[in-house]
Parts: C-alpha cells; sequence; structure tokens
C-alpha cells in the first residue's frame, strides 16, 4: 500500500506524475477547484470584515468523499496544485476540507511534468504560501461583490437577467469604444502613383521595375495634374543606396502572446487554446502555459543550442537571455517550451499537434541567429518635376537565421507587400516607362478587435493576469450576456478612379473594390454599447482602465506580502457600495431612446430604443397613442444598430410584413425574424439566401424560395405510416418524424441517407425517449429526467441537479415515488430562483 498521497488537479496530470513517483505515491485528482463562496447572500459576511463563506461544489461532494478516504490510508498528503494563485488557493482548500494543518502540510510546485521535475520537486517541499492564498481570496470577493450588486443593478436600471464584472465590462468598453470610433470614422480619399519601368535583367530579358511616389496626392485634380507634367518626361536613376538590415527572433511564448499567436496562424479561439495547451502540459509535454515571463531555464537554453546546431549547423545557433516585462507573484517563472527541445513533435490529436509545432518553432527560433539582409533604394528622378522623385527599393536575404524556421504574424488586416530583389541598374541610367498611374485609396478605419489583439491590449493595459484572459474573453462572448459577438460581416461595394498615363496619353477608369468585410472580429451589441454607457456614467472608477490596473498590482502586492486583503477590499468596498445605493436611488431608466423625426401618416415620433427583448424601432409613444391605441414595433435588421440607423431605413422596416402574391393557394409574406428575413407560407419558413433584400423580394423570388424549401423538407420515406422529413438546423443534419427531432451523426451520409437508416435512428430515438421520464407534470412543465449523467430535474428548459439524500444519490426508484411539492421543495433548496422566476411571471 502507498506511504503517501498526492493531490494535483487533473486527473490527466494525476497518470502522468504517478508514473514517475512509483510505488510509494498514489495520485489523485481533485478536478479543479473543491469549494467556492456560498450562491446565498454573496457568500460574504460584509460586516464580519469581508469574512467568505465557502461551501463544497455540489459536483465535488463525490471527489471530496474520495479523497478523504484516499487521506486516511496514508500516512502523509501531499498537495501538487498548480503553481499560480489558483493552484494554491486550491491546495489551501483542500488542508481545510481534508483537515490537513496548513503549517505541517507538503506542498511541490513544478514547471513541467517531466520525471526530473517531479522528482526534484518531491526532493524540495514547501507550505503553502498564504499571501498566494489572500491575493486569490481578495481578487474572488471583489469579483462577487462587484458582479452581484452590478448585475442587479442593471436589472432595476434596464432589463432582467443583464450580468456586469470588474474585469469584463472593461473589456466589453474597450470593443464599445473601437466600435464609436469606427462609427465616427470618415474615409477619406487620396491617389497614389505607381510607375513601372521595363528593365534589362542583365540576361537579355526584359523585367518590371515598380516605384512609387512617397508622398500621397489628395485630390483627382492634383492627381491628373501630376500625370500631365510627366507626359514628356526622361526617368533616370539619381541616386542608389543600400544598407544592411537585421532581423531578431521574438522571444518564447508568454500566455498572452500564445494566444495571440495561435488566433493568427492556427485560427484558435482563446479559450481553445488554452484547453489544447492544458492538455499539452499535462502530458508532460511542454511546461506550465500560464506565465506572463520570457525567460528559459539555463539547462533549456544548453539543449536547444545543441538542437539548433544538430539540425541546422553552428551558425544557426545564437543562446539568447529574454528579460521578463514583469516580475509579479502570480505567474511561474519560465516561458511557455516544449519539456525536451529534441522532440519535434507531439501531442495526441491534430489540435495538440499544431499546438505542439507553434511552441516548438517559436522556443526554439527565439534561440537562433538574426536574419541578415540587405535592402536597396533606388531614386528615380522625372526631369520635368526637379525635385520629385520615385522610389524604387528591394530586399536581399544575406543569411536567413531564425527565419528558416519561423516567421512571426501580425493582427494587420493588410499586410506589407514583400520587397524582392532588383534588377542590375547604375546611376544615371535612363529608364523606359511603360505606365504611370495614381490609383484612387482610401484612408482605413480602426480596425474592431480580434480575440487575439483584444488579449493585447488587455495586457498593455495592466487588465488582468495570464490566468484571467481566457476566461474574462470566453465570459463577454456569452449568448446570454448578448453584449459582444464574434462574427465575419460582407463588406460593400465602392467605387475607385484609376488614372493611367501611357505612351503620353491619359486615360480614366472607374473600377469597384468591396471595403468593409471583417473576418472573426468583435462587435459591440447595441445592448453592449448602453449598458457600457450607463456603468460609465455611474461608475467611473470600475469602468476606468487605470483604476482596473491599479487593483490588479494592489492583488500583486497582496500576493507578495506587501498589503493586507481585509484591508484591500475594504478600501474598495465602500465607496463602491455608495455609488450602488446613490445609482438605484437616483438614476433614471436607461433605454438608449433616440428620437429620428415624425411618422408622416399618425404624426407619432419615430424612435428606437432597448426593450425588454432588444433593441427596436416604435412609432408612437404611449402618451402620444392614449390608452385606445399601441405603438407599432418593428425588430431592427441583422447589422443594424440603435446608434447609426437613418429615419429612411426605420420606416423600410415597417414596410414589413408585406404580402408579394399567391402560389398553389398559399398566400406568401415576407418578414424579418431574429435569424434574418423570411418568407411565410403555409404555416411555415423558407429563410432568404445571403443578400436579398426582403424590401425588394418579387413574387418569382418568393415562390424560388418557396420551391427550395419544399424541396429540402420533402419526405424522404415513411416510418409506421408517418411522413419523414430531414434537414439543417442550428445543431446540425437531423430527421423529423411526428414530433420528434433526430439528430444525425457524422457517421451517416446525410445527403444520401438511405430509409433504412432513417428507420434505424428514428427507433433509437423513440426508445430514448420511452426511457426519459421517471416522472412528469406536464401542467406545471416539471420532470424528473433520465440524464447522461443521471437523474435531474427538469423545468420547462432548465436542468436542476437532485440533491443527495443522508450523502448518497437517489434511487429511480425513490424519485418515483416523489410527490410534486415533494420535488419543488428539492428544486428550491438547489436554486430558489427557478420556481421563483415562474411565479413572478405568473402574477404579472
Amino acid at each position: 500500500m502507498s506511504k503517501n498521497l498526492l493531490i494535483v488537479e487533473s486527473p490527466a496530470k494525476a497518470k502522468t506524475i504517478e508514473k514517475y513517483l512509483g510505488k510509494d505515491f498514489k495520485v489523485k485528482s481533485s478536478f479543479g477547484h473543491i469549494r467556492d463562496l456560498d450562491k446565498g447572500d454573496k457568500g460574504i459576511n460584509i460586516e464580519k470584515d469581508f469574512e467568505p463563506k465557502y461551501v463544497v461544489s455540489p459536483d465535488k461532494r463525490k471527489v471530496v468523499k474520495e479523497l478523504k478516504d484516499a487521506a486516511k490510508k496514508v500516512s502523509e498528503v501531499w498537495l501538487a496544485t498548480d503553481e499560480d494563485r489558483e493552484g494554491e488557493a486550491i491546495s489551501w482548500h483542500l488542508c481545510k476540507v481534508l483537515g490537513l494543518d496548513e503549517s505541517q502540510t507538503k506542498r511541490i510546485v513544478f514547471r513541467e511534468i517531466t520525471k526530473p521535475a517531479i522528482q526534484k520537486a518531491v526532493e524540495n517541499p514547501r507550505l503553502i504560501d498564504l499571501n498566494l492564498v489572500s491575493a486569490q481570496q481578495a481578487r474572488r470577493i471583489l469579483d462577487r461583490l462587484v458582479g452581484f450588486e452590478l448585475s442587479e443593478t442593471l436589472w432595476r436600471k434596464i432589463k432582467g437577467k443583464l450580468s456586469a464584472g470588474r474585469v469584463q465590462s472593461v473589456a466589453v468598453k474597450l470593443i464599445v469604444e473601437k466600435e464609436r470610433e469606427i462609427q465616427k470614422f470618415e474615409a477619406t480619399p487620396y491617389f497614389k502613383v505607381t510607375a513601372l519601368f521595363q528593365v534589362d535583367n542583365g540576361k537579355g530579358k526584359m523585367v518590371e521595375l515598380k516605384a512609387e511616389l512617397k508622398n500621397r496626392l489628395e485630390t483627382e485634380g492634383e492627381a491628373r495634374d501630376f500625370l500631365e507634367k510627366c507626359k514628356g518626361a526622361i526617368f533616370n536613376i539619381k541616386d542608389i543606396s543600400t544598407k544592411p538590415l537585421r532581423r531578431n527572433p521574438a522571444p518564447p511564448f508568454t500566455t498572452s502572446t500564445l494566444q495571440q499567436e495561435a488566433s493568427r496562424k492556427l485560427y484558435f479561439s482563446v479559450s481553445r487554446t488554452m484547453q489544447v495547451a492544458q492538455r499539452l502540459y499535462e502530458q508532460g509535454l511542454i511546461t506550465y502555459m500560464r506565465t506572463d515571463s520570457t525567460s528559459l531555464s539555463e539547462m533549456a537554453i544548453a539543449t536547444i543550442a545543441k538542437e539548433i546546431k544538430s539540425e541546422y549547423g553552428d551558425k544557426y545557433s545564437k543562446p539568447r537571455r529574454f528579460k521578463s516585462k514583469s516580475s509579479n507573484a502570480q505567474e511561474a517563472h519560465e516561458a511557455i517550451r516544449p519539456t525536451y527541445a529534441d522532440r519535434r513533435s507531439a501531442g495526441a490529436d491534430r489540435d495538440q499537434q499544431r499546438l505542439y509545432d507553434l511552441i516548438w518553432k517559436r522556443t526554439v527560433a527565439s534561440q537562433m541567429s538574426s536574419a541578415e539582409l540587405e535592402k536597396t533604394t533606388v531614386d528615380i528622378g522625372i526631369s520635368t518635376i526637379p525635385g520629385t522623385t520615385l522610389e524604387a527599393t528591394g530586399e536581399v536575404m544575406k543569411f536567413d537565421g531564425f527565419l528558416k524556421l519561423y516567421i512571426e504574424s501580425t493582427d494587420d488586416d493588410e499586410q506589407e507587400e514583400a520587397k524582392g530583389i532588383l534588377p542590375p541598374l547604375k546611376v544615371g541610367q535612363e529608364l523606359n516607362l511603360e505606365t504611370l498611374q495614381a490609383v484612387q485609396k482610401f484612408t482605413r478605419p480602426p480596425a474592431r478587435y480580434t480575440e487575439a489583439s483584444l488579449v493585447k491590449k488587455l495586457e498593455e493595459l495592466g487588465i488582468g493576469r495570464p490566468s484571467t484572459y481566457a476566461p474574462t474573453i470566453t465570459k463577454i462572448m456569452e449568448k446570454d450576456r448578448g453584449y459582444v459577438t464574434k462574427e465575419s460581416r460582407e463588406g460593400v461595394e465602392r467605387a475607385y478612379q484609376i488614372l493611367t498615363l501611357k505612351e503620353d496619353s491619359i486615360s480614366t477608369e472607374s473600377k469597384t473594390e468591396i471595403t468593409g468585410s471583417t473576418s472573426n472580429r468583435l462587435y459591440a451589441s447595441d445592448l453592449g454599447m448602453l449598458v457600457t454607457d450607463f456603468l460609465d456614467e455611474h461608475f467611473g472608477d470600475i469602468m476606468n482602465y487605470k483604476f482596473t490596473a491599479d487593483i490588479e498590482e494592489k492583488l500583486d502586492e497582496i500576493a507578495s506580502g506587501e498589503d493586507d486583503w481585509r484591508k484591500m477590499v475594504g478600501d474598495f468596498y465602500g465607496p463602491f457600495h455608495e455609488a450602488i445605493e446613490e445609482t438605484r436611488e437616483n438614476a433614471s431608466r436607461a433605454r438608449g431612446t433616440r428620437v429620428l423625426g415624425e411618422d408622416p401618416d399618425s404624426g407619432h415620433s419615430v424612435l428606437v430604443q432597448m426593450t425588454r427583448y432588444g433593441p427596436a424601432a416604435q412609432i408612437g409613444t404611449k402618451e402620444e397613442v392614449g390608452e385606445e391605441g399601441k405603438p407599432r414595433f418593428a425588430n431592427l435588421r441583422p447589422g443594424q444598430s440603435m446608434e447609426t440607423i437613418t429615419f429612411n431605413e426605420v420606416m423600410d422596416l415597417f414596410k414589413l410584413p408585406k404580402e408579394v402574391g399567391e402560389y398553389k393557394g398559399w398566400t406568401l409574406e415576407v418578414n424579418n425574424g431574429r435569424y434574418g428575413p423570411y418568407v411565410k407560407y403555409d404555416g411555415k419558413f423558407a429563410s432568404l439566401p445571403k443578400g436579398m433584400d426582403p424590401l425588394e423580394v418579387t413574387l418569382e423570388q418568393a415562390i424560388e424560395v418557396v420551391e427550395q424549401k419544399e424541396k429540402e423538407i420533402a419526405p424522404i420515406g415513411s416510418y409506421k405510416g408517418e411522413p419523414i422529413t430531414k434537414g439543417k438546423g442550428r445543431f446540425g443534419p437531423f430527421l423529423k418524424y411526428k414530433d420528434l427531432y433526430v439528430n444525425v451523426p457524422k457517421k451517416f451520409d446525410f445527403d444520401n441517407i438511405t430509409e433504412a437508416e432513417c428507420h434505424e435512428l428514428i427507433a433509437a430515438k423513440i426508445e430514448k425517449e420511452a426511457n426519459r421520464y421517471i416522472k412528469i407534470w406536464e401542467d406545471e412543465k416539471i420532470a424528473i429526467e433520465n440524464g447522461r449523467w443521471g437523474p435531474f430535474f427538469r423545468v420547462k428548459r432548465k436542468a436542476v441537479k437532485i440533491p443527495k439524500k443522508d450523502d448518497k444519490k437517489m434511487t429511480a426508484e425513490e424519485l418515483k415515488e416523489l410527490s410534486l411539492e415533494d420535488v419543488k421543495k428539492l428544486i428550491n433548496e438547489v436554486d430558489p430562483t427557478v420556481l421563483n422566476s415562474k411565479k413572478k411571471k405568473a402574477k404579472k
């Protein structure tokens, strides 16, 4: 039997470590945090100096019991949770719950899961760092106080089910401010002049030499005037200069830079990057992935140098020691790197392999020689415009260095044009002009944030820490919040002019381009803007970037033992709570109302504002229409904003729904819905294709849409005399039989699915549904259902965990015996809001 119990955070990590420690150690997992603040009354006793009340999470009771049982069977318990504040707090909570003496219990830390690192950690245990625990507690308590009190204020002053947070609301503000920058931006046209010359390449072949006028020309008139002056001009080379360039490799990855580069190169979301990195770390393939350090250990530098010399040669090796910008006490103190530099590829699946490859290349490249280039600049004179020159540039790679392995990406929408090698040229050489073009360009608005560039901005402002970037971004993009969406939008067509001088003749050509298209960018919604404005007006400190960064610094001071967490929380909470009470008492309800004009038919106000169902256009206020009348409402179309929509665009919304004619006895009606424009017919809905304007839809187009829909939903067979149809929904392809929707797994060829396969899927679904309910009260819309992880209560669409009875799960037989009142009582024990919200709605 093992003498020692070592507790880690994840089961995957437990498996890897147990292999290294041998029979004297049993390694078990806590599966993350085992307890959290109680949900009742914020879980904090403010009067008792912010005393937290922690409870074991319902889903961790079984884990805690197993850990307690395991602890009784060994002579010593060791704690090996992650080396950051969250990990330190988990170890502290384990001590409290398992009854361990925190002044005696051994705590080990390591930055990589390798045999030498684990054995070294066991040889050098320490105690729990209570300063790190205090910093984590302070953050958790602050976030709970701010989140609860701000959210409750938003419910009263804007609409229900809204939420806010100390860091999340500031992150939303960044996106809102960017949105407004873009809305205010006005594109300014200008002209860029480019010349193409035909030059001998020294081998008897003519090649193109491209040169540009360095300054912009502001108007078409200036551009035309410049081309006129160039008629009959002689172009010759005035000067050729060369200078060496050196490009240095980027440092190894921190959490932030890994998230940014994985977003740019692999198109991973921030949360996906961290999940994959966690798996790699747990398998012992990379070092700890939550860090803001760029330094590498001396051993790592030596092994990487050996690998570079072996793979590329001595001249490619250049050991570098990067200094970290931050030295706070929260994070591990080494960059993210492969645990073994000679392991060129690793990972259990495609995502892990790709992320490992990125980390390996970045780490190894950071220890490689600089790239050496030579830049050549050629100034070309224009005989008819003395003092004005065109410039041609080229680059020659003298030594590729780290570029042989890795090139860092950027967030810019337009990458800089690569400069090629110039043909042989000499000063005084006369050049043969092929064409001289002035192309109209437009200034570009600021780029919207991607997940990666938002992480970069948060880091620049000092908001959050490596462990908080991913949860923050995930939180603000939750659909339930409705503040921020990640979207790809199509651009709009824009005309531009091209003036061309060729053979002393100027021609004008008009072309079009698509502008404003985006891919996976973050957009602030009308609700996000309204909530941000409200919080900015009434809680200036909370929404102030510097104030939020200062809080992070104070948490760092607590982590290093320089400040007391209760005092820091008290200093913050006093003024904050005063602002809460003042706002609840005196602030007006926020709707973001914009009056755009007057309806010509009724004379009533035309406006947009936030309603309980979201942003909407409205004709007539309650005062204008009186008790007998009713204001008219219309939903905004996808992509429209309350801040930018015009009077005419709003009036167009009220032209819908519109009837376009009849087909097969069905009235065809075009309208706009939550998921975009559609044609309604015979009680069915057919979405309009992308780009089709619902206001311009003809009868012929509507019939085409309906026919396509009918083709899609036509029966593909029958089951027990009832038709089977198929379709594609939000969750993928499905079959429909009576009122049943049956998901079609990927292993089936959906486009060519056979009737026999349909029967198999439907029969399985019917059997599953028959076993779904243990007991059901249809009138109350309450049920006891069988789920994947065991039985649970269902209240309408909400799933509620079934509490244990005498610390044991209730059996199906026991659940069958429960009355409706028993079930309601148990639901209230778990979450009092589920049934209460229902009662309030009924009363209303």
